[in-house]
């Protein structure tokens, strides 16, 4: 394999009594991997729990911290969110990142039997919170302009035609399908979406999960040959980790080990192991890996509930130790330094 994009995903942690300090902690940590060269830093959007409920308002801060790097989200679940007033936000964080946001989308509603009453006014689930919504969303991000033509609208100053405001023609092509069935798969090639598939996927017809993940790949390419495919994996490197650290982090695996040995719950979720151990375990992991094999994009998804320091050290070992050997350049501004 052949590495062209290097970026990592994190959760965004922040303690309850003071989640500044968390928050303020992963922005530099996207300012870290800027300075060592990845090519994306992607947030989690999650709600009612330690992490980031608004992905558009911090990567507009992230923007502010950063000069190059790409700007990620995966992924924002679809079924809280207003199509048109989203696609204002993420116009405006894009603009104001000159034109460097990756936005992931997600169907369904994490939590929707607490929350769903307090986004809808009314009885939410009479709405279409799947593919259609993400599909408006889309559109309104083309910016075509509302209303016949002549309608106009007046402001100080000003009387234009009116279209989502700011309009950036070129965030519609940044835009990714979070996939984890065969489904979204085909539905995000449909519509021209890149996509992106994680360590969790729906067994489908398989119990193994690599096999479910590459029938997903397959079905997408077969329908979308010219976006961008990326691919997730835990990846959890020992080697400038301290004695104390490394046991952390085998203890961290093991806890997870058993939910990847059969599917999980109605839905048969399929979990990918995690990916620890020294650089050269990991090379041997990935190279054993025919999903990562087939694909030139990489996500670094980093663990929940982490310190600074660690995701760090994660961060350094994986670009310097095992990034290389697969292939994976950092940009020349970044190695000039």
């Amino acid at each position: 394999m052949t590495l062209t994009s290097l970026a990592f995903l994190t959760p965004g942690n922040f303690a309850d009594d003071d989640p500044y300090t968390g928050l303020e902690e992963t922005l530099q940590l996207f300012e870290y991997g800027e300075r060592l060269g990845y090519d994306g830093a992607w947030i989690r959007q999650r709600h009612l729990e330690h992490g980031v409920g608004s992905a558009a308002v911090f990567l507009a801060a992230a923007g502010q911290r950063t000069e190059r790097v790409e700007l990620g989200t995966a992924v924002i679940p679809i079924g809280y969110e207003s199509p048109f007033r989203l696609a204002e936000d993420l116009a405006l964080a894009d603009v104001l990142s000159r034109g460097r946001l990756q936005i992931g989308f997600s169907t369904g509603m994490p939590h929707a039997e607490i929350l769903g009453d307090l986004v809808y006014d009314g009885d939410w689930r009479a709405f279409d919170l799947s593919y259609g919504r993400v599909a408006r969303v889309v559109d309104n991000l083309r910016g075509d302009y509302l209303g016949g033509p002549d309608t106009v609208i007046q402001s100080p100053g000003n009387s234009q035609r009116p279209r989502l405001q700011p309009h950036n023609p070129g965030l519609v092509e940044r835009i990714w399908y979070g996939g984890g069935s065969l489904r979204s798969a085909r539905w995000a090639g449909e519509n021209g979406l890149n996509l992106l598939s994680g360590n969790i996927v729906t067994g489908e017809g398989t119990d193994d999960f690599t096999t479910a993940q590459s029938n997903l790949l397959t079905a997408y390419r077969r329908l979308q040959s010219a976006a961008r495919v990326a691919v997730g994996r835990v990846i959890v490197p020992f080697d400038s980790a301290d004695r104390a650290t490394r046991t952390r982090y085998r203890e961290y695996a093991a806890s997870r080990h058993a939910r990847t040995l059969a599917p999980q719950g109605p839905k048969r979720t399929l979990f990918a192991p995690d990916v620890v151990g020294t650089a050269e375990q990991i090379l041997d992991q990935l190279a054993a890996d025919p999903v990562v094999s087939a694909v030139s994009e990489l996500r670094l998804e980093l663990p929940y509930e982490f310190r600074r320091e660690e995701y760090e050290q994660i961060l350094h070992d994986v670009r310097h130790l095992v990034a290389p050997e697969l292939g994976w350049r950092p940009t020349q501004l970044e190695a000039a330094r």
